[in-house]
């Protein structure tokens, strides 16, 4: 079974690295491997994408592949919202978010799935356009503090759908793992809802998984890494529903 859950955590961080989602995934396995409740795994699996953000964010800045005017904005939002998120998740059922997220990610990736149109959004700098970044990074944390599926399995589809490039939505995704979930993860360790010492192992598996995604992702061409985004968040997003769908 330990080895089993390794060998999961190795698949979420390839995924994460590779297309900035798939933190989802290590939440059943989490509850379905070692027996976790669903907020403990929950937490757990959000205290873990503080490492992975850390390690992909080093990754991807050494590619060059990070807009900080568009990632500060965004993780600001990010950082605001997790908090409360959390505090809802710790006190309200969330089979019915659960069940809409699911829903928006599947609406996102088929979306994302369209010929583009216009061209790549340019960042200009406009007030309007930090604000609406910002309301990115709120409605990212917010979610990710809800659910513990990571700030990227909302964010990536939301900057696609909206113009931006696969690869600054996946570049964005792995700074605002770092403050989606170190705001979450307050608390969810106030409420006892994070198991550190499977953390521990489970991390450290994600962080390999991590390195290899990165590597893919800046080997293989824009057109390819969105479809790869819209087709894991389709896959994703059906996953959310028909579990969701489970618990009422």
């Amino acid at each position: 079974m330990f080895v089993l859950l390794l060998a999961v955590a190795v698949v979420v961080g390839a995924l994460i690295g590779t297309v900035g989602v798939g933190g989802i995934l290590l939440i059943p396995a989490l509850s379905g491997i070692v027996g976790m409740s669903t907020h403990t795994a929950m937490g757990t699996s959000l205290f873990s994408f503080l490492f992975t953000g850390l390690l992909g964010t080093w990754l991807y800045q050494r590619h060059g592949s990070i807009d900080w005017r568009i990632t500060i904005p965004v993780c600001i939002g990010g950082l605001l919202a997790g908090y409360p998120g959390s505090l809802v998740n710790a006190h309200a059922p969330a089979h019915v978010l659960n069940l809409a997220l699911g829903l928006i990610i599947i609406f996102a990736g088929v979306y994302a799935l369209r010929p583009a149109r216009g061209g790549t959004r340019v960042y200009e700098g406009a007030a309007s356009q930090k604000l609406g970044l910002v309301l990115i990074g709120a409605v990212v944390g917010f979610g990710s503090g809800l659910t513990g599926v990571g700030g990227p399995v909302l964010s990536v589809p939301l900057m696609v759908v909206l113009g931006f490039a696969p690869l600054t939505a996946i570049a964005t995704s792995q700074v605002i793992q770092i403050t989606a979930a170190a705001s979450g993860s307050v608390g969810n360790i106030m409420h006892g809802f994070v198991d550190l010492s499977t953390a521990v192992w489970v991390t450290a598996a994600e962080l390999v998984g991590v390195v290899c995604g990165a590597r893919l992702a800046h080997t293989v061409s824009g057109g390819a890494l969105k479809k790869m985004v819209s087709v894991v968040c389709i896959l994703l997003g059906a996953y959310i529903v028909i579990r969701a769908l489970g618990q009422f």
